[in-house]
C-alpha cells in the first residue's frame, strides 16, 4: 500500500507564553484548500492516505456535535477511490477536557467520539488510527512539558501513557462494535537507541524497552517478567491498572511504524558536566531493516512505514526516497511482512516551536514533501510541484523496481539544479 498524508499535529490549547496554537490544518491553510489538497493525492495514484479528523472542530463543547468539514474531506477522499486511514487524535485534544488526557473520563469521550464517526462511516471506512504516537504524546504531555496538562517527570510520563493507552483500548472497543469490519491501525513513532559509553548500556535498554512500551500494554504484554515492570513501579504504575491491560489484550492487526533518518537515531551521552544527552546523528537505509526485522520479531504483525520523509533539498529527499524504499524491498525480501509505505508529510510542516516561539510562520516552515510550500512571507503557501511528485508517482503505479529510475531521476535533476 502506497500512502501520503498531511500533518495534523493538533495542539489547540494556547501556549502560557505566546498565546500560539498549533493547528497544522490551519497554518498550512488546509482547511480552506482541503478539496485542493486532496486532490493533489489523487494525482500521486495513491489508494489509501492517512489523513487526521479535527476532533476539536468536531466537538467544540461538550455536548456540540459538528460534522461538515469531516463529512466533505472524506467523502472527497472515497469519491476519488483513496481509502482513508482515519487519524482519530493526533497529540491534542478538545479544550473542555481541562485535564486533556489525565480527564478521569477521557476513555469514555474518546471512545463516544469514534463510535460517532464509525458509525457514520459505517461499511465504507474500515482503517482507524485510535492515537498516533502514544508514545511522544505521554512524553510531550507528561516528560517535556510542552503540551497540555504539562507534566515534567518521569512519574508525569508514565501517568498519561496509562491514561493514553486506556483510550485506545476503549477506542478500539466502541470502534468494533460500531462497525465490526474495523481495522485498527497503531502507529507509534521508533527509535534506535545507542551508545558509545559501556557506562550507559543499562540507560539504552531502558530507553530501547520504552519505544514499545505502548504497544506491549496495549497488547497485555506487560507483567512482572516485563524488562519495564519495577520501572513502571518505581515511577507510580498502579498495578492494577497495568493488570488490566493484561486481562483484555488488544490484537495488533497491523502496525505503522513513524521513522525519520533526521530524528530516529538516538545516541546517549554524557556532556563534560556529566548530564545526560541524547544526540541524533543522520540515519541510513539500514536503519528500516534494522527496524523492520526488530518489531516484527517482537510482535509478528504486519508492519506500514505510517510516516517517513527527510527535510531540505530535492535532492535530499529524492535520495531518501530511494534508500528508504530499497530497504523495504529487502525486508519484504527476507521475509517480513512490509506491506506499506507512506511518504509524511505530503507537503511541509510548520515545526512544533512555532507555538512556543515568537517568530513569523514562514520561518517555521520544514520543507519534507512532495511539494514546497511556499516560504515567501507575503505569500499564500502555494503547493509547489518537485520531482518527487512524479518520483512518488512511479513508485505508486510500478512499486519498487522503478527505484533504479528514481536513482536517475536524482542524477537529472542534481544537474539541472547544478548541486
Amino acid at each position: 500500500m502506497w500512502a501520503v498524508g498531511i500533518e495534523d499535529t493538533f495542539i489547540t490549547a494556547p501556549n502560557p507564553k505566546t498565546g500560539r496554537t498549533l493547528d497544522e490544518y490551519e497554518l498550512t491553510d488546509h482547511y480552506a484548500r482541503w478539496r485542493a489538497d486532496i486532490g493533489l493525492m489523487a494525482q500521486l495514484g495513491v489508494r489509501c492516505a492517512r489523513y487526521g479528523v479535527p476532533w476539536h472542530r468536531i466537538q467544540p463543547e461538550r455536548n456540540v456535535w459538528r460534522w461538515d468539514f469531516v463529512d466533505l474531506a472524506l467523502e472527497r477522499m472515497l469519491a476519488l477511490k483513496i481509502d482513508p486511514i482515519v487519524d482519530l487524535v493526533h497529540y491534542g485534544l478538545p479544550s473542555w477536557m481541562e485535564q486533556a488526557f489525565l480527564d478521569p473520563d477521557y476513555p469514555r469521550y474518546v471512545a463516544e467520539y469514534a463510535s460517532r464517526l464509525a458509525e457514520r462511516f459505517r461499511g465504507r471506512v474500515k482503517w482507524y488510527t485510535p492515537l498516533n504516537e502514544p508514545r511522544i504524546t505521554a512524553w510531550y504531555c507528561g516528560r517535556l512539558g510542552w503540551w497540555p496538562p504539562y507534566r515534567r517527570s518521569w512519574p508525569g510520563f508514565v501517568e498519561l501513557m496509562l491514561a493514553i493507552c486506556r483510550g485506545v483500548v476503549e477506542t478500539v472497543r466502541a470502534l468494533r462494535e460500531a462497525d465490526p469490519d474495523i481495522v485498527p491501525f497503531h502507529v507509534d513513532a521508533t527509535d534506535v537507541f545507542e551508545t558509545e559509553d559501556p557506562a550507559l548500556e543499562a540507560e539504552v535498554d531502558t530507553r530501547q524497552e520504552i519505544v514499545f512500551l505502548a504497544l506491549d500494554l496495549i497488547s497485555g504484554r506487560v507483567d512482572a517478567r516485563h524488562a519495564l515492570w519495577d520501572w513502571l513501579r518505581r515511577n507510580d504504575a498502579d498495578a492494577q491498572l497495568l493488570e488490566g491491560f493484561r486481562r483484555e489484550p488488544l490484537e495488533l492487526p497491523i502496525i505503522g511504524v513513524n521513522l525519520y533518518p533526521i530524528f530516529t537515531r538516538k545516541r546517549i551521552l554524557r556532556d563534560h558536566g556529566g548530564r545526560l544527552r541524547i544526540r541524533m546523528p543522520y540515519a541510513s537505509g539500514e536503519l528500516i531493516e534494522t527496524i523492520g526485522r526488530m518489531y516484527f520479531a517482537r510482535y509478528g504483525a504486519p508492519l506500514m512505514i505510517s510516516e517517513t520523509a527527510d527535510k531540505g533539498s530535492v535532492d535530499r529527499r529524492l535520495e531518501w526516497l530511494r534508500r528508504s524504499v530499497a530497504a523495504v524491498a529487502t525486508l519484504r525480501g527476507q521475509g517480513v511482512p512490509m506491506v506499506g509505505y507512506t511518504w509524511w508529510p505530503m507537503f511541509a510542516l510548520v515545526t512544533w516551536a512555532y507555538r512556543q516561539g515568537h517568530r513569523p510562520l514562514h520561518s517555521h516552515l520544514l520543507q519534507m514533501g512532495l511539494w514546497d510550500l511556499d516560504p515567501d512571507p507575503q505569500g499564500q503557501l502555494a503547493r509547489i510541484e518537485t520531482p518527487l511528485v512524479n518520483a512518488y508517482r512511479n513508485l505508486v503505479s510500478e512499486g519498487a523496481a522503478s527505484v533504479g529510475r528514481l536513482a536517475k531521476a536524482e542524477a537529472l535533476s542534481s544537474d539541472r539544479l547544478g548541486a
